[in-house]
C-alpha cells in the first residue's frame, strides 16, 4: 500500500535585520559599492512585524487563508492588509525576529552564538510562551553576556553580528580559526536554517497528531551545506534539527537537489515507508538567509517594501497507510532525466505528461497542479513575471497539443487547475511543496480528488553541469479499502482461514 501524508507545517521567521546584514544582494553591494544609494534606502523599505503578519501571501502560507481566497484578493497584495490576521495559523506561525534569535541560540550546541543579557531577559518569557516551544528547548537558553564581550568578538574574532531593530544584540562566532567552512558567516547561515527547520518539525509533529517518538527518520532538504574543510557538505542538518525538536527515536540524513530537493525528499520518504524500512518519516527544511532581499533592488527602485524579509520552513509527515489520509502514488512519478534536455516543452512533458500516460490518465484528470509557487508580488516587479501562471500556460498548451483540451479552454484551465502563488522566494521552499498541506485537506474534504506536486531545480547553479532537474508525484484519496476489496479476501478472512487450517491440522495429529 502507498504511504500517506499524515500532516504538514509551514512556518515563517520575520528577519528584517538579516535582510540588511545577511542577504546576498545587500552583502555583495556592501563589498562592491559600500556607499550606494540602494544600501541607504533599504532600511526605509523594511516592513514592520505587524505588516508582515497582515500580508495575504504570508497568511496563506501558514494556513489562515486558502489559495482560493488569495486568488480573490486584488493584485498586487503588498498594499492590502488581511483583516484579523494572526501570528498563529493552521499550519504554523510567523515568529518575530527577537524570539527567533532565542531559538537560534537554543539550537547552538557549540557555544558560537552570543546574545546580550538584557536582550535575553527581555524576550525569554515571550519565547517560552510559544505553544510549540517546550521546556527542554527553553532550558537550552543561556542567560546572555555583556555587550562589551559581543563587540570584542566582532572586532577581534570576525564574529557575525546579530541585530534587532538595527541595534547590536549578539553575534555568531567562527567555529574554527582558519576553516572557511566553519567561518562565522557559514555558521550563521547554517544555524538560521537549522532553527527554522526545528520550528517546522515541532509544528509538523503537532499537526500530524503524532508523538515525537513516532518519527523514525528525518530528511532535511534545505539548500545549505554543513561540514568542515574535509567534507564541506557532508551534513547532517536532519539529525541536528531532530535533536533540538526532541525526536529522540529518529535518525536521518540530508537530501540536496537545489529547488527540486523537497519533491525528491518526499518521494524518498514515501518509498522508505512503503518499503517497511521506517513507519514514519519527517521531511523538513529551514530557510535561507542568502535569499533575504534577493530582489530588493527592483523593489526599492519601484518604491515597494522589501517583501523577501522572512525565512521560510516546512515539514511534511509521511506515514504508513492508515486507510484515511491521502496517498503519495509511487506509480505516478515524473522524472526530468539526463536525456530530457532543457526545452520547456520537454521539461513539462517529462514531469506532467509521461507519468500520467503510464497511468492511462489525461492532463485534465489532475484537479490541481502545484509547480513553482512563487509569490508574483515578489517576482513580477523583478522582471521574472508570474512564475506559477507561466507553468500553467505551458501545461495547458501541452494538453491542447495532446488533444485533451480545447484551445478556447486555455484560460479556464489555468483558473480551474492552477493556483495563485503565495510562497516566499526561499529557493527550495516554493517548489511544489507549499500546496501539500492544502491538498491533503482538500482531498479529505472532497473538494478535489488529486493533485500533482512538481519540483523543478537549476543544477547549473553549482557549476558542475548545465542540466535542469525536476521530479513530480501525484497525491490522491486513500485507496486502502478499494485495494482490500479488489483482493477479494480481507485480513480478518485470512486470519480465519489460517486458524481453520491449524485446527484441521491439529485434529489430524490427534487422530494419528
Amino acid at each position: 500500500m502507498n504511504s500517506v501524508i499524515k500532516g504538514a507545517s509551514y512556518v515563517l521567521a520575520h528577519t528584517p535585520d538579516m535582510v540588511l546584514y545577511n542577504g546576498t544582494t545587500q552583502t555583495t553591494e556592501r563589498i562592491v559599492n559600500p556607499e550606494s544609494e540602494y544600501l541607504k534606502e533599504v532600511p526605509k523599505h523594511l516592513r514592520s512585524y505587524e505588516d508582515v503578519v497582515a500580508y495575504w501571501p504570508n497568511q496563506t502560507y501558514i494556513g489562515n487563508a486558502h489559495p482560493d481566497q488569495l486568488a480573490e484578493v486584488e493584485f498586487p497584495y503588498f498594499d492590502k492588509k488581511m483583516e484579523g490576521a494572526e501570528r498563529y495559523g493552521k499550519y504554523g506561525e510567523i515568529m518575530p525576529e527577537e524570539e527567533f534569535l532565542l531559538l537560534v541560540q537554543a539550537c547552538d550546541m557549540f557555544e558560537v552564538v552570543r546574545l546580550e543579557k538584557a536582550f535575553v531577559a527581555a524576550h525569554k518569557d515571550a519565547f517560552a510562551a510559544d505553544p510549540v516551544i517546550t521546556e527542554d528547548i527553553v532550558a537550552l537558553l543561556h542567560e546572555g553576556v555583556e555587550i562589551d564581550e559581543i563587540e570584542a568578538l566582532i572586532k577581534d574574532d570576525h564574529a557575525e553580528p546579530l541585530y534587532f531593530e538595527d541595534k547590536l544584540v549578539g553575534c555568531v562566532k567562527p567555529a574554527h580559526d582558519i576553516d572557511v567552512n566553519l567561518s562565522s558567516h557559514v555558521m550563521h547561515e547554517n544555524l538560521m536554517s537549522k532553527a527554522s527547520s526545528v520550528l517546522a518539525l515541532l509544528y509538523g509533529v503537532k499537526n500530524a497528531g503524532i508523538e515525537k517518538s513516532d518519527v523514525e527518520y528525518v530528511i532535511d532538504c534545505a539548500e545549505e551545506a554543513c561540514g568542515d574543510m574535509n567534507q564541506r557538505g557532508g551534513g547532517n542538518f536532519a539529525k541536528a534539527a531532530a535533536e533540538i525538536a526532541g525526536l529522540s527515536n529518529a535518525t536521518g540524513s540530508d537530501a540536496r537537489g537545489f529547488c527540486a530537493a523537497p519533491t525528491h525528499a518526499l518521494i524518498e520518504a514515501a518509498a522508505l515507508v512503503k518499503s517497511g524500512a521506517y513507519k514514519c518519516v519527517a521531511v523538513t527544511a529551514g530557510g535561507c538567509t542568502a535569499k533575504l532581499g534577493m530582489n530588493g533592488k527592483d523593489h526599492v527602485k519601484k518604491e515597494l517594501p522589501i517583501l523577501e524579509d522572512c525565512l521560510g520552513g516546512f515539514c511534511v509527515i509521511i506515514a504508513e497507510n492508515d486507510g484515511v489520509n491521502p496517498e503519495i502514488d509511487l506509480n505516478m512519478l515524473g522524472r526530468h532525466t539526463v536525456g530530457t534536455g532543457s526545452a520547456p516543452q520537454n521539461v513539462i512533458g517529462s514531469l506532467v505528461a509521461d507519468p500520467l500516460d503510464r497511468a492511462g490518465m489525461k492532463i485534465t484528470d489532475i484537479d490541481k497542479f502545484s509547480p513553482e509557487m512563487q509569490n508574483p508580488d515578489i517576482t513580477k516587479p523583478a522582471g521574472a513575471g508570474d512564475v506559477p501562471l507561466a507553468n500553467y500556460k505551458m501545461i495547458a498548451a501541452l494538453a491542447v497539443k495532446r488533444g485533451e483540451l480545447d484551445r478556447k479552454e486555455l484560460a479556464a484551465f489555468t483558473k480551474d487547475h492552477g493556483l495563485t502563488g503565495w510562497a516566499p522566494t526561499q529557493g527550495h521552499i516554493p517548489s511544489g511543496v507549499p500546496f501539500v498541506g492544502f491538498a491533503r485537506e482538500d482531498i479529505l474534504e472532497g473538494k478535489i480528488k488529486n493533485a500533482m506536486i512538481i519540483g523543478k531545480g537549476s543544477l547549473f547553479l553549482g557549476r558542475m553541469t548545465n542540466l535542469f532537474d525536476g521530479v513530480s508525484f501525484v497525491i490522491h484519496g486513500n485507496t486502502a479499502a478499494e485495494e482490500e476489496a479488489a483482493s477479494g479476501v480481507s485480513e480478518e478472512e485470512v486470519k480465519g482461514l489460517i486458524a481453520k487450517a491449524m485446527k484441521d491440522f491439529a485434529a489430524t495429529l490427534m487422530a494419528e
